[in-house]
């Protein structure tokens, strides 16, 4: 009884895109827990409610012809309660209105209707190539890039853009880049095995996905090089081995394990609640690690 009523909150909390929306204001929060500066809750609430309404738009422009025969779980889920993920996304978009009016200013107006622009192209065939429109998503070894591009703006180039609308807060472009760059490569990370584990599906509907283009094994090698990478620039531009840095290693390392773990045999909860959980951990991580610091230290 209370497995099953487990796995039913399970379910509604990840396939609902509940838990990945939570994962993007946590992101948001790592922006500003990591430049020392107090959480904007309205730039939370953006990003949360747009990351809501953007993953829930993609799922139901990308309907099955019969989601009830669907081998993923999840989609049986979400067109199993069409009317509940419709009900959600209308609210998701009502709230983006009063906080996109009232608590951005126009450069992030600005860079939000950009990247709003991306993500509605990412599904919606806009593009004619070969005599057939297509999505950006369908563009060879794009879509990676786009989701780890729209990702790092939304959660870091967001937050730091309205925090500069005060006088009194200047980032300097060098750790807007570094802060950028480090963001684009963990997301990069961790969407490689989604993207391994529909290997052939992909290849059924032409989607031309790093996995497609590499194949299985370097795909996996690559994960590993991006999040080698991550770690490199992390210490090579930390002036001491500080508490944040620790807690953002202990993060990659886990992250890094995790994606070596993963496979065709795992089932959608590794992926979705695992790999998707490392995007919230990392806040968790960093505030678990200030804590001790504060103690201790």
């Amino acid at each position: 009884m209370f497995k099953r009523a487990g796995i039913q909150f399970l379910d509604f909390l990840l396939f609902s895109n509940l838990f990945i929306a939570l994962c993007a204001a946590a992101q948001a929060l790592v922006t500003y827990h990591l430049l020392k500066l107090a959480p904007n809750p309205y730039i939370v609430g953006f990003v949360f409610c747009s990351t809501l309404l953007i993953y829930n738009l993609s799922m139901v422009l990308s309907k099955p012809k019969h989601p009830e025969q669907s081998p993923f779980r999840r989609v049986r889920w979400i067109f199993g309660h069409y009317q509940f993920i419709v009900v959600i996304t209308i609210l998701s978009f009502i709230c983006l209105i009063p906080l996109g009016i009232f608590y951005l200013n126009i450069k992030s107006k600005l860079l939000m209707v950009f990247l709003g622009g991306l993500s509605f192209a990412y599904n919606l065939p806009l593009i004619k190539l070969k005599n057939k429109k297509i999505g950006l998503r369908n563009l060879p070894g794009i879509k990676l890039f786009l989701i780890a591009l729209v990702w790092s703006f939304s959660c870091v180039l967001l937050p730091i853009t309205e925090a500069e609308s005060n006088p009194s807060i200047h980032i300097s472009w060098i750790t807007t880049t570094l802060l950028v760059v480090k963001r684009f490569l963990f997301v990069c990370a961790i969407t490689i095995p989604f993207d391994i584990r529909d290997l052939f599906q992909d290849k059924i509907y032409e989607l031309k996905t790093i996995p497609v283009i590499l194949g299985e094994k370097k795909a996996w090698i690559f994960c590993q090089a991006l999040l080698i990478l991550y770690i490199v620039l992390l210490f090579l531009f930390s002036n001491k081995l500080d508490i944040d840095t620790i807690g953002l290693s202990l993060t990659v390392i886990l992250t890094g394990w995790l994606i070596f773990k993963s496979n065709f045999k795992r089932n959608e909860y590794y992926y979705f609640l695992f790999l998707d959980g490392t995007l919230l951990l990392q806040y968790i991580m960093l505030s678990f690690t200030s804590y001790i610091g504060s103690v201790f230290i």
